[in-house]
């Protein structure tokens, strides 16, 4: 409780090093292990694009976006708020718009049969991002926590539109010289 971050407690200006520090924690396991496994899957790649300083920089940067999203929401919620998964949300959407081609591997479950194979990454995000706005809001109406939906789309918005703008020189390829 003492590093996530509560809005009614932003917003009447206390704890406001919660709004880094809780995408340092997360409540359990399986949440901590679920966002390694977005994290792994897709922030090498965005790492490799804008280099460790600027990634760095862009990761904290849609953490606190994503975390300004959720307060905003419910600024008088008392329900904490903590996790990873908005600044993973933001790597997310910096990885739609940078490789908007790639494929990736991907485990399926039809019934009973158990497939790896490649989809498009559009595909499985796109997916991603529409079940978080179809869900956006659900913990605002309830007062017992759950998943911080408003976070995932306000990183996820962030990632999407400045990714570009943390790029390093060298994704920008030059035109040949005509001599």
């Amino acid at each position: 409780m003492q590093w996530s971050g509560i809005p009614a407690q932003i917003i009447s200006g206390h704890h406001w090093l919660t709004i880094l520090t809780a995408m340092f924690i997360h409540g359990s396991w399986s949440h901590i292990i679920g966002n390694m496994i977005f994290l792994w899957a897709f922030g090498p790649e965005i790492e490799d694009a804008m280099g460790r300083g600027r990634y760095l920089l862009f990761y904290l940067a849609g953490g606190l976006v994503a975390m300004l999203a959720q307060i905003l929401a419910d600024p008088h919620s008392t329900v904490p708020t903590l996790g990873a998964s908005g600044a993973i949300a933001a790597v997310m959407g910096g990885f739609i718009v940078t490789y908007p081609r790639d494929r990736i591997k991907a485990v399926l479950f039809i019934f009973v049969f158990v497939r790896i194979t490649l989809i498009p990454a559009a595909l499985l995000i796109g997916f991603w991002f529409l079940t978080q706005l179809v869900h956006a809001g659900a913990v605002a109406q309830v007062q017992t926590g759950g998943v911080a939906y408003l976070a995932h789309v306000g990183g996820f918005v962030f990632g999407a539109v400045t990714a570009r703008l943390f790029e390093g020189s060298s994704r920008i390829v030059d035109e040949p010289s005509v001599d």
